[in-house]
Parts: structure tokens; C-alpha cells; sequence
């Protein structure tokens, strides 16, 4: 599948960079990690993952036709944004942050290390709770949604259905790109964001056309990737001296960027 899009979105960012050369990069230290808006965002995924988990099966039993499962572009589709989510999201992050340190581009490196940073978290988080919830997978029994067992994650891949993981890494790296782009590119947050929202979106959909996730699965997974990501951001920009960052970004100041497109030419 094409990464065309996602190419012209991120070369657009950055050229973005370059035309709002004078955005500021940091966030007031006196601005809690945590706010109420937080509480606001986790409680809409509570929401919609609540009001998913009674048609599990529905979803899953209707994407689990036979017609649907031979359809040949549905089948592709769903393969090429699996792989988009994972390990797609990673690469991609860690291409961006090699060609800021090739071009000695900090806001560059930024958001390829921002973006590593919150997909690893997420993940760590959402690992976590698949071996506690212990859920097992729609292939298993896609007639028996809500057979959770404390701690059964452990038992097998067969029994870390929720959150979905795939999930996780799509919304930890579009929540940082999108979060990121604000610093540099304000009126083009949207269109960023609609670009890998959506890639993200469709991550979550293959799974659940694959019979790996139950749709709330996804929902949780979507809540987990967007959140934390978030508050990467947020930590990374409101601790401008922070260790990792101090470590890893090397380069021009925000006055010296020049961006040079051609370096975008990289396939992702």
C-alpha cells in the first residue's frame, strides 16, 4: 500500500517549520502535567468504549463474513495499514529523527524522538494491561466477547486481546505528530491531524477485520495511544532541559532552521 499521503503530510509540516520560524517550542513550566481537559478527553474514550463493548460481537461476526473476508482490497488494505501501525509507526519516527540529526534540524529530531518516545510508553502501558485484563481474542470464540481472566495474559498471546496494541502505536504517533505540528505550523494542525488520525483510525479498524481485537479493543487502545501521546508532548515541551532531550537533539536553533525538502524524497 501507498505511504503517499503520509509522505506529503509530514513534508508539509516541515516546510511549515520553516515558515513559522518564530512559533515558540516550549510550553509554560507552570502548566500541570495533568488538567482537567484530561479527564474530559479520558472520560469521551470511557464513553465510546463502553457504548461499543455491547455489539463486540456484532461487529466483529458482521466483518467476519465470509464475502467480506474474500473481498481482495479489503483484504490488502487491511494487511498494508496493520503493518502502517507496526511496525510502520516506529520506523517512520526513527527515519524522521535520523534525518533532523542528518540535517541538523532540532525541530526534526523532535518529533522523531517524541514520537519513539510515546509509542514505547504506550506500549508499555497497554502491555501491561493485557496481561492483567487476561481478554481472550474474537478468533478464539468470536461468540464470547466479555471472557476476561485477571492476570491470564500471561497464559498467551491468545489471552492479551485488550487494548489493542497495533492500536496503541497508530494513536501515540499521530497524537505526536499532530500535538508536535501546533508548535510549528498552527494552522495546519488539522490537516496533520486528519491524515494520521485517520491512518490511525484505519489501524484499528484492520484489526478488528483481521479477528485479532474485539471493537472496544480498539477504543481503548485508541484512548491509551492519544493520551499518552499527548502528554509526551507536553512533559518534553514544558521540560525543555530534560535529559533525553539534552542527549538526543543536536542542531540549529529555531532562528537558523532551514528546511530542506529534498531530504523528504526518503520512502516511508
Amino acid at each position: 500500500m501507498s505511504a503517499k499521503p503520509f509522505r506529503v503530510a509530514l513534508l508539509l509540516l516541515l516546510i511549515g517549520t520553516s515558515a513559522n520560524a518564530q512559533v515558540a517550542d516550549t510550553i509554560n513550566k507552570k502548566t500541570p502535567l495533568l488538567v482537567g481537559k484530561d479527564a474530559l478527553l479520558l472520560g469521551v474514550f470511557a464513553i465510546g468504549t463502553a457504548a461499543v463493548a455491547p455489539i463486540d460481537m456484532q461487529i466483529a461476526n458482521r466483518l467476519q463474513d465470509p464475502r467480506a473476508q474474500e473481498n481482495r482490497f479489503l483484504k490488502t488494505a487491511a494487511t498494508g495499514f496493520r503493518l502502517l501501525g507496526d511496525p510502520g509507526s516506529v520506523i517512520t519516527g526513527v527515519g524522521i529523527y535520523a534525518i533532523g540529526r542528518i540535517d541538523s534540524q532540532r525541530r526534526v529530531q523532535a518529533l522523531g524522538l517524541h514520537s519513539v518516545e510515546s509509542i514505547l510508553f504506550a506500549d508499555m502501558l497497554a502491555g501491561g494491561i493485557k496481561l492483567l485484563a487476561g481478554r481472550q481474542r474474537p478468533f478464539v470464540d468470536v461468540k464470547n466477547p466479555y471472557n476476561f481472566q485477571l492476570w491470564r495474559g500471561f497464559q498467551g498471546d491468545q489471552f492479551r486481546s485488550f487494548p489493542s496494541g497495533h492500536t496503541v502505536t497508530a494513536f501515540a504517533f499521530a497524537s505526536t505528530v499532530t500535538r508536535e505540528t501546533q508548535f510549528w505550523w498552527p494552522h495546519g494542525a488539522f490537516y496533520i491531524g486528519t491524515v494520521f488520525y485517520g491512518g490511525a483510525t484505519m489501524v484499528g479498524l484492520s484489526r478488528i477485520y483481521n479477528n485479532m481485537h474485539w471493537a472496544s479493543d480498539v477504543m481503548a487502545g485508541a484512548a491509551i495511544g492519544t493520551i499518552v501521546g499527548l502528554k509526551v508532548v507536553k512533559y518534553t515541551h514544558s521540560h525543555p532541559a530534560n535529559p533525553i532531550d539534552n542527549k538526543l537533539i543536536k542542531g540549529k536553533t529555531r532562528s537558523q532552521l532551514q528546511i530542506n525538502p529534498v531530504l523528504f524524497t526518503i520512502q516511508f
